[in-house]
């Protein structure tokens, strides 16, 4: 299994790249430092999340929908950000 070194380059490096939801919903992303910032339509929410969430999301990977990440903040961002091909590739 990746871990959070392995992983949060390839987060950092698709910053600004589009990406969707499970339920189909755009975003993109801005990787400032060992957070991210989720922007839709252009507009950044207020949303940050940490990278120390996604470390804590790894092991759940492969995960099928946001549900299967319990407790971790952003759920559908990370989920989506995690299971994208470009971020996963063939870890998990």
């Amino acid at each position: 299994m990746a871990t959070i070194e392995d992983v949060w380059p390839r987060i950092e490096r698709h910053a600004g790249g589009e990406f969707k939801t499970v339920t189909g919903l755009r975003f993109t992303y801005r990787a400032p430092g060992q957070f991210i910032r989720v922007s839709r339509e252009g507009r950044e929410i207020n949303r940050v999340l940490s990278r120390t969430n996604f470390a804590k999301a790894l092991p759940s990977m492969p995960a099928s929908n946001p549900s299967q990440l319990k407790g971790r903040q952003g759920s559908a961002y990370v989920c989506a950000i995690l299971m994208d091909p470009r971020i996963r590739q063939s870890d998990w």
